[in-house]
């Protein structure tokens, strides 16, 4: 709603940046000098031929674990849809993808976290704690947030200005005699 007062299309004060933001470019710089340091090391005692076998082999079984992972989840799918339902959830074919991306960079931690994620246990570990972490966002959401974006759209007038507004469709229309607001049903 606007009052009719300019305002700044500048906002006054910068935000705060996220945690993400500000140390994901230090963790993945860790990370590489961590790969590259464990690879000097491997090469140091195994020989250089050695390492790029092992890169090699990575890069291979990755490659096989995401075709492997993709077929089953493509199968999945045209299961579901020949039964008329949804694909069953809780597949791991997602955490198995992931596992082999992981295989395929190269690096030795990168192959080692590919690995645990190609075990079942841990498959399950982690898919319950990512699905309890993104319940927990989701109701925490203040309203007003991504939740609330299907059910009220707003418009970008040129002037700077925000209108707010509702979606309505045709087959959601009210009868002549009833009125209704969408955002309360």
């Amino acid at each position: 709603m606007t009052t009719g007062a300019p305002t700044s299309p500048y906002p006054t004060t910068r935000p705060r940046r996220s945690r993400l933001r500000r140390f994901l470019p230090l963790g993945v710089a860790a990370w590489l000098v961590l790969e590259i340091w464990l690879l000097t090391l491997v090469a140091g005692a195994a020989g250089g031929f050695a390492v790029f076998l092992l890169l090699v082999a990575g890069f291979v079984a990755g490659s096989v674990v995401i075709k492997r992972a993709g077929r089953r989840a493509f199968q999945s799918l045209n299961e579901a849809l020949q039964r008329g339902g949804s694909p069953k959830s809780g597949g791991g074919n997602g955490l198995m993808m992931l596992g082999g991306l992981l295989l395929m960079i190269p690096g030795l931690v990168s192959d080692v976290a590919g690995l645990l994620l190609l075990v079942p246990p841990v498959q399950k570990a982690v898919s319950r704690y990512a699905e309890s972490a993104l319940d927990k966002r989701l109701r925490s959401a203040a309203p007003g947030g991504f939740g609330d974006a299907f059910q009220q759209a707003r418009i970008h007038r040129p002037d700077g200005k925000v209108v707010p507004g509702e979606v309505i469709r045709e087959d959601d229309r009210p009868e002549p005699g009833e009125h209704y607001s969408p955002l309360t049903r």
